[in-house]
């Protein structure tokens, strides 16, 4: 009999396998390296065969005639790596930020370390992916392998690619930022090295600026990014779109007005207006305006909150608040107050939309008839067409606009979240203010939180 009667060759299913085995066996069956090698050859058996393996088959057949055994192993294809972007600075933000020190002052030391760019150099390189490596099946035929992917450059706003883009960079000197979607951009950081004063006049900048001094009265700084001081502001105007961070404090003279997409750092604010998502002051908050999105934090060792009208979306929280000469004061919390003015305009859009509405919908009544008897004109029928378009977008907008009231009004409402806290005391002469609620201090409390209760300003120890 020959041999392919007594043995069988098994492929896997990605060829990658060859296994061996007996599909009749007897006793005493013995057979030659090349009749095993034709049973190979006529299965195309042509890579990685193990030759020790059959060697062993040959030597002790009826050892192997239960279960298969493999033969031979093909070469796997080897997947392209995907393209990268090298960046040739750390972009790990997290370590460049100030860090604040246990009596809640802000070490400015870690602000100077900056990713500072000159115009041309480069701040990115573009890798590109690697072929794939094909395999090979144990029949001999190649098996394909899948290539890495391309990989875009991000650009963002002052850097440029080279035309072949393989790397991008700085169109001019500044620091290399990362923001939304992973895109480059190149933003500049104006120092002043002392004061703003006449000598640098105002400043108005797309990125970062650090004033190594005090920002006198009258002046302006505008920034994109955060603007830091390492010395005091007077009545100046500051407006950054990031953070602002003073570290010697602010003495407004009723003038400046300080403000901050995200978040105001400052040791102390007297006579001043600050406005921000978030304020922390670790010292003292003197006969001011501060407004908050979230929340108003002044405990540091002083902690003190006196004159003027403290208002946050969710929570003020203080070590002493009014003084024993009875300062008036007011705390506001639960109320955003941009949030009351867009609803009133919101409310104010769709009367007149609506008004709008009543018309469109009266034109088109009219039309219709007109269709209906057969007789409308080419320049109607196009009215009729626009005046349908119109009211569908309508319809849209006035959707979008009653969600946002819906939106907004649940946030008016939802003041029962809000609190003040007072970590010492506070005295007579404070008004506390949680949404709709109001509550004046007669005498003073110590270590105590309001928050609304059962419809009203409630009191409860603060643990």
């Amino acid at each position: 009999m020959p041999l392919s009667y007594y043995v069988e060759i098994v492929l896997s299913d990605d060829k990658l396998s060859a296994f061996l085995q007996f599909k009749n066996s007897e006793d005493g069956l013995t057979f030659t390296l090349s009749q095993l090698e034709e049973v190979l050859a006529s299965y195309q058996i042509v890579h990685g065969v193990d030759r020790s393996k059959l060697e062993d088959i040959i030597k002790t057949p009826h050892a192997y005639f239960f279960g298969q055994t493999l033969i031979a192993l093909g070469t796997p294809p080897v997947p392209g790596q995907d393209g990268q972007i090298k960046l040739m600075h750390d972009l790990n933000t997290d370590t460049k930020k100030p860090s604040e020190l246990e009596d809640g002052t802000v070490d400015f030391r870690q602000v100077t370390s900056i990713n500072n760019v000159r115009k041309g150099q480069i701040i990115a390189r573009r890798l590109p992916p690697t072929p794939g490596i094909p395999g090979r099946a144990v029949t001999g035929e190649a098996l394909a392998a899948k290539d890495g992917k391309e990989v875009r450059l991000k650009i963002g706003k002052n850097v440029v690619a080279d035309p072949e883009q393989t790397g991008l960079y700085a169109a001019i000197d500044g620091m290399v930022t990362k923001t939304e979607r992973d895109k480059l951009n190149v933003f500049p950081v104006f120092e002043v090295n002392g004061d703003v004063d006449y000598s640098v006049g105002n400043i108005d900048f797309v990125g970062t600026v650090v004033i190594r001094g005090n920002v006198l009265t009258g002046f302006k700084i505008k920034c994109s990014g955060d603007i830091r001081v390492t010395g005091s502001v007077e009545g100046a105007d500051l407006d950054a779109e990031g953070s602002i961070e003073i570290s010697a404090g602010v003495l407004g003279h009723n003038k400046g007005v300080i403000k901050a997409g995200k978040r105001v750092k400052s040791s102390f604010v007297q006579d001043a207006t600050v406005i921000a998502e978030e304020v922390l002051v670790s010292q003292s908050i003197m006969h001011s305006n501060v407004r908050a999105v979230k929340s108003i934090t002044c405990k540091g060792t002083k902690g003190l909150i006196v004159g003027g009208i403290i208002q946050a979306g969710d929570t003020v929280t203080a070590r002493t608040v009014g003084n024993s000469m009875s300062t008036a004061t007011v705390i506001e919390v639960g109320v955003v107050p941009e949030l009351r003015n867009e609803l009133t305009q919101l409310r104010l859009q769709l009367r007149a939309m609506r008004e709008g509405m009543d018309k469109t919908e009266k034109a088109l009544a009219i039309l219709d008839q007109l269709a209906a008897a057969g007789s409308l004109t080419p320049d109607k029928m196009e009215m009729r067409v626009k005046l349908n378009r119109t009211k569908k977008q309508s319809i849209e907008e006035q959707s979008a606009m009653r969600e946002r009231v819906l939106e907004i009004e649940k946030s008016l409402e939802d003041s029962e979240k809000a609190k003040v806290e007072v970590v010492s005391t506070i005295y007579s002469g404070v008004k506390i203010v949680i949404g709709r609620y109001t509550k004046f201090i007669k005498d003073p409390i110590s270590h105590v939180r309001f928050q609304l209760a059962d419809g009203d300003v409630a009191m409860f120890p603060l643990q």
